[in-house]
């Protein structure tokens, strides 16, 4: 069911991402669409949450955040598939899937290696890209659940430029040896964050996609972060 309320004390998209967070953060939530142009947030939940329940985690992030009913017509209500929430992210593995595998048929024969490395290139890339699209934002999701932002929040923008560079340098070959190695590290420590929320059962917003897409955190996280750690492994195997 998805609901909309009205939001007041949003001056700015810091306030709009700190709100959208601390939402996220209620048990039940699945999806959180905030805007401060409207001063509205439309909730989607997997049961009726009381509005105090969502008052009291935006108080405890600022108190001159405040909600309030501005829409609550059952007849609205909408339950998203899965489909619906994550076609961002199956979208763009299959364009990346896709755009890779078309590069292949140019050539004589398949070579997975290659296949993997412009895999890799373009899913660094193209996720760093929407994290890059609103830095702040992605930063203040990001070390909600990552054991490294936590502590050291400075990580959380230097991330989305780890993976830039880790694109390019998958893009170009740079010494596969380095860039493999780096992907599995970054992947690695990544991952640990992710499977105590989602093992936790946390509702919280997934940052893979920055701040553009509202995306819960679940298995599909868990995946994308143990296929780039698979595919790098498998490359540095076969280097060692």
């Amino acid at each position: 069911m998805t609901h909309t309320y009205q939001i007041t004390g949003m001056t700015c998209s810091s306030c709009e991402a700190k709100v959208k967070s601390a939402l996220f953060s209620v048990p039940d939530v699945t999806d959180v669409v905030v805007s401060k142009e409207t001063n509205s947030a439309q909730i989607t939940m997997d049961k009726h949450i009381a509005l105090t329940t969502l008052q009291n985690v935006l108080s405890a992030t600022d108190s001159k955040y405040s909600i309030s009913a501005l829409e609550h017509n059952e007849t609205v209500e909408i339950t998203k598939s899965f489909l619906e929430t994550y076609i961002p992210v199956l979208l763009i593995f299959a364009f990346i899937t896709g755009v890779t595998l078309l590069i292949q048929l140019q050539q004589n024969h398949f070579n997975f290696e290659v296949w993997m490395r412009h895999f890799m290139a373009g899913f660094f890339l193209v996720f760093s890209f929407f994290k890059l699209l609103n830095l702040k934002g992605f930063a203040e999701s990001y070390m909600m659940y990552d054991i490294v932002a936590k502590k050291i929040p400075a990580w959380a923008y230097l991330y989305a430029f780890v993976e830039l560079f880790l694109g390019i340098a998958y893009l170009i070959d740079f010494n596969p040896l380095v860039t493999n190695s780096v992907a599995f590290i970054v992947m690695t420590v990544s991952i640990i964050g992710v499977l105590q929320s989602v093992l936790n059962k946390k509702r919280i917003q997934c940052a893979c996609l920055g701040a553009v897409f509202n995306l819960p955190m679940s298995t599909i996280t868990i995946i994308e972060d143990a296929l780039m750690i698979l595919m790098s492994s498998y490359m540095l195997l076969h280097l060692l």
